[in-house]
């Protein structure tokens, strides 16, 4: 087999004189990310295979990989589940740790909030057009008085993960940094700091509505904490504190669970008023970076490094309904649909649909 890496490396397909692919120009033949492959001297299939082959998953518990493949369920492939319309090379998601995601967001068919250097960036899919929403290079403060906010703000924020929901943006940063700004108001509305251990980087953010329709979001950080923030009151409202660092959190549509990971092989499930742990759940073989809850509130996902997808039931929860197995690495994001048909995984460089 010929090529490697370099041979598509060595072609900038974000240059800006490349145009972007139309649905038109994909269908004719066009690379839909512009590579020109054949004027390189290894196909898209050969260096996929190549990729396959050489990428070497990280991981914090040796050979967790090798060692979850015997329990997983057999998943056709080949299906498509989407057509493909356009796509922009104008701008770059920027990720500045390997380990960190949920930096790109899309909030509907037509909006894509994503982190380009330092800046949270907007692109519509309708008027292709991109704009910033959120510039944390320089100094960043509260604009709002709230009896919680850091009034004095942050100085060149490095964002380490993102939220968006119902007109709330929340960016969480490497040092605790939590910077909230409301999409239909002016100015930055919130900015607290979680902590300030050495160990401080937010992981992730998620914002969700209580039964009564208060905002809230639920930070999770490797302090080994999960925050429960009230955007009504706009002050920390709950604090749960784990034995290790925590990588995701999932509330249950009925907002009574939590699922917690984080570097720990079990992934926890906890009471989301007390934080007591409900049960620990037993399954994966490395640390757990994404979870997520089935619209029913009955069935939930986790993922891992061990490079699987474990399916749970709160019914029976003494072991995995399911265990799906990824490509090529770590399972680093769930999303079910709205329905519950079906579940999106991505890995380090690819995604799964099941």
């Amino acid at each position: 087999m010929s090529g490697s890496d370099s041979d598509v490396d060595e072609y900038d397909y974000s240059n800006n004189k490349i145009s972007d692919t139309s649905a038109a120009e994909a269908r004719s033949g066009k690379d839909i990310q512009g590579i020109p492959w054949d004027r390189l001297s290894i196909t898209r299939e050969q260096y996929r295979q190549t990729r396959l082959e050489q990428y070497k998953n990280y991981e914090n518990i040796p050979h967790s990989g090798e060692g979850s493949g015997k329990d997983c369920k057999i998943t056709k492939k080949g299906a498509s589940y989407y057509d493909f319309r356009l796509n922009s090379r104008s701008l770059k998601s920027t990720i500045l740790h390997f380990q960190l995601r949920n930096l790109v967001w899309a909030t509907s068919k037509h909006d894509v909030y994503l982190m380009s250097h330092f800046s949270v960036m907007h692109w519509s899919s309708l008027t292709h057009k991109k704009r910033e929403i959120l510039n944390v290079s320089g100094h960043v403060a509260p604009s709002e008085k709230h009896p919680g906010n850091l009034m004095e703000g942050f100085t060149q924020t490095q964002v380490s993960t993102l939220a968006v929901k119902d007109n709330l943006l929340v960016a969480g940063g490497f040092q605790g940094e939590l910077i909230c700004k409301h999409l239909d108001r002016p100015g930055i509305s919130f900015c607290s700091r979680t902590t300030y251990d050495d160990n401080a980087i937010t992981n992730a953010v998620e914002i969700y509505a209580t039964p009564s329709g208060a905002v809230h979001f639920t930070a999770s950080n490797n302090d080994c904490g999960v925050r429960d923030f009230d955007m009504e009151k706009y002050q920390l409202s709950k604090h749960f504190h784990f034995l290790w660092p925590v990588n995701h959190t999932s509330l249950s549509p009925d907002g009574k669970l939590l699922i917690i990971v984080g570097d720990n092989p079990d992934v926890m499930l906890v009471d989301s008023d007390t934080g007591k742990t409900v049960m620990p759940l037993h399954g994966h073989l490395d640390f757990s970076f994404a979870s997520a809850w089935h619209p029913d509130g009955v069935t939930f996902a986790t993922g891992n490094q061990d490079k699987t997808c474990r399916i749970w039931d709160v019914r029976n929860l003494s072991r995995s309904v399911a265990v799906l197995k990824g490509n090529l690495g770590a399972i680093r994001s769930i999303r079910y649909t709205s329905d519950g048909k079906h579940m999106a995984m991505a890995e380090t460089l690819c995604m799964c649909m099941m």
